[in-house]
């Protein structure tokens, strides 16, 4: 039986949601720091800041964890990467930690950033660690929110979250660089992870959330399609092998069953009706296990 500590906050409504498609639903109430997963390869289950995780993760507080790859990389923890998620703070997708400074500033990259300027963040040990590495010595200036409002009054550069970068440029920033992209990922204990017995639980838990995310990516779409449109349809269809293909009894129709990419199928389904195909139904996937 694993434990597990589940992220707070940004990060919090998108792993509930997660681990209820994967049938692990996480039951709790509104104020349940200590919720429960009905599931016999968890046990403790706690829902912490994800900038806690990593490091109570690597101590051995916790067998896995859920955490944003930032806060890895920030508390420098020691931990295993079981697996990167599809989301972040921003929504689906990655972000990136960034460098800004005020539009009006000469500066096109970091490296023109002048030797002692202010920079605020709330990421210092990257921040420390990326300064060093351009040999330029800065003040660091811990955040606790809203850094693009600091600059340039309080502050000359921002180290900075950002998805789409809209609201650095809504506050007057330009972005002149970036340091890392940074995703959820699920991390482990290096002591649990080398049990064989919980690293057996930890791969099946983490079957279970990339069935989930693979499923959110395609759709399973059925049709049927006359016979001397069959080849034309075949054709067109993309699938994670070959379609599924099935005689209609007495007439010379096909039943054809494929899964498709979800990004791709409005295009799709106009062009397979063009070519022959009807009833064609798109339907949900709620896991794909390969």
């Amino acid at each position: 039986m694993i434990t597990l500590a589940l992220p707070k906050g940004s990060l919090e409504e998108q792993t509930l949601q997660l681990f209820r498609e994967a049938d692990l639903e996480v039951r709790r109430t509104e104020r349940d720091y200590n919720p429960a997963i009905r599931d016999p390869r968890i046990g403790k289950v706690k829902i912490l800041r994800p900038q806690e995780i990593p490091t109570y993760v690597a101590m051995g507080y916790f067998d896995l964890g859920i955490t944003g790859f930032d806060w890895v990389r920030e508390t420098g923890a020691d931990v295993v990467e079981v697996a990167r998620l599809s989301y972040s703070k921003g929504g689906e997708g990655n972000v990136r930690i960034v460098v800004a400074v005020h539009r009006d500033e000469p500066l096109e990259n970091p490296s023109q950033i002048r030797p002692g300027s202010r920079v605020t963040t709330e990421y210092p040990e990257i921040t420390r660690r990326y300064f060093e590495q351009l040999g330029i010595p800065v003040r660091l200036f811990p955040s606790y929110g809203a850094s693009e409002a600091k600059v340039p009054d309080l502050m000359d550069v921002v180290v900075d979250l950002t998805e789409t970068g809209t609201t650095l440029r809504r506050n007057g920033l330009k972005i002149i660089g970036e340091i890392l992209e940074s995703s959820t990922v699920v991390i482990a204990n290096r002591e649990s992870y080398a049990d064989p017995w919980k690293r057996r639980e930890m791969e099946e838990i983490r079957t279970l959330l990339m069935g989930v995310i693979e499923g959110r990516r395609q759709v399973l779409i059925t049709m049927n399609v006359p016979g001397p449109a069959l080849e034309e349809v075949i054709g067109m269809l993309p699938a994670m092998k070959k379609p599924t293909l099935s005689r209609l009894h007495g007439i010379d129709y096909y039943s054809i069953q494929t899964v498709v990419p979800k990004a791709g199928v409005n295009q799709l389904i106009p062009r397979l009706k063009a070519a022959g195909a009807e009833d064609i139904l798109e339907i949900p996937i709620s896991k794909i296990v390969r």
